[in-house]
């Protein structure tokens, strides 16, 4: 997919969200700081086990990945296809605390990132910008690149809430379960 065109990015964009915000929605409120494996709790789910390139290993809670949707989208993206440093201020509970106003944060973000989209051009989506790697990307290609993040960690979300065994709405209207019944079966 090559984003080329701000109106069909921004209509995309918008479905893509859509979808990541009605799995954050199922997140029970008392589950919200709840991750898959504990570590200190002074530091939100965080392990003291080494991950890449040395840096302390962090498993997010199901709040810190909403937060972390919301402010990478508003604070590093958003900021980066203007030509500007990334802004990221992680992803903890000092952003937004609570189920209300976490939800809040994501709205916000994604309001204010929306209108920063909205002022690109499509030839600005052909130049580049600077990631907070130091890489220079075409704006078009930062672009993809968020929304291929957003669906790795809306993934979390679905695995996650999984485990705990919330349930889920389907990505696309089927479960797998419907869309095999639907099915021609097999042909040997």
């Amino acid at each position: 997919m090559e984003v080329t065109s701000v109106p069909s990015f921004l209509d995309y964009w918008k479905k893509v969200r859509g979808r990541t915000r009605r799995v954050a929605d199922c997140i029970p409120d008392e589950r919200l700081e709840w991750t898959w494996k504990a570590g200190d709790p002074t530091t939100r789910g965080r392990t003291s086990a080494v991950g890449n390139a040395g840096t302390p290993r962090v498993y997010f809670t199901l709040g810190d990945l909403v937060r972390h949707l919301a402010g990478i989208e508003r604070y590093m993206y958003a900021e980066n296809v203007q030509g500007l440093p990334s802004r990221y201020a992680g992803h903890g509970r000092e952003l937004a605390d609570g189920p209300a106003a976490v939800r809040e944060f994501l709205e916000r973000c994604h309001a204010e990132s929306l209108a920063i989209f909205a002022g690109l051009t499509d030839e600005r989506l052909r130049e580049k910008c600077e990631t907070p790697a130091g890489a220079s990307i075409s704006v078009g290609k930062w672009l993809r690149l968020m929304i291929e993040h957003e669906i790795h960690h809306r993934g979390q979300l679905y695995m996650a809430l999984g485990i705990l065994g919330v349930e889920t709405p389907p990505i696309y209207g089927l479960t797998s379960e419907q869309v095999r019944s639907r099915s021609i079966p097999d042909r040997p």
